[in-house]
């Protein structure tokens, strides 16, 4: 489900020395609800327009995908010589709210996340609760058919950063994404990285 793995490399790219799409703030909790939420919704509480939109095919099923991205070509991300950048997509199934990820490596809303304790969560036995206790609030949730089962829910912890010039630039991408059973138990871990930190 990592959608941002495409849409922000593609923002920075587009970076000479100014800005990159339109700043926007992430909703806060419980604004936007997977399940309960509709496009209108996102558009309402968004307001501003997004820089993409587009269709993809998850467990054969069409999902429509908004996107919104900002990057500044000037000032200091995350890490030293990382372009500050975010962005947010929002999926939605039959009108209806079924994931959203947002990601930053601006240095006050950063989602990067220590992938060193991945391990500790177990398939069967950990809970949704020691999850978010072990790695912190969640940047991303999702629902059927983002994920693979009707009747589960995910999490998303995902990082991305930039660093370099627009015409030799690196990117480095890591997301984790954890499925509960009914009950709130682990049932799937999928964990991905790629790129030079």
């Amino acid at each position: 489900m990592h959608l941002l793995r495409i849409v922000l490399p593609l923002v920075l790219a587009a970076l000479l020395s100014a800005c990159a799409g339109t700043n926007f703030k992430r909703p806060d909790p419980g604004v936007l609800t997977v399940g309960k939420s509709t496009a209108a919704d996102v558009a309402r509480v968004m307001a501003a327009p997004p820089l993409q939109t587009g269709e993809l095919l998850k467990n054969n099923e069409k999902i429509r995908t908004t996107r919104y991205a900002y990057a500044e070509g000037a000032g200091a991300g995350r890490y030293p010589g990382v372009v500050p950048a975010r962005a947010m997509v929002f999926s939605t199934f039959a009108d209806l709210l079924v994931g959203q990820e947002f990601i930053s490596s601006f240095p006050q809303d950063a989602t990067e996340f220590d992938e060193s304790k991945v391990p500790a969560i177990v398939k069967g036995r950990t809970t949704r609760d020691e999850v978010v206790a072990l790695l912190g609030r969640p940047n991303g949730e999702a629902i059927y058919p983002l994920i693979r089962s009707r009747t589960e829910t995910g999490i998303v912890y995902s990082y991305s950063h930039a660093k370099g010039s627009v015409f030799n630039m690196k990117f480095y991408s890591k997301a984790l994404i954890v499925s509960f059973d009914a009950n709130g138990v682990v049932s799937d871990v999928d964990y991905t990285v790629s790129g030079e930190k």
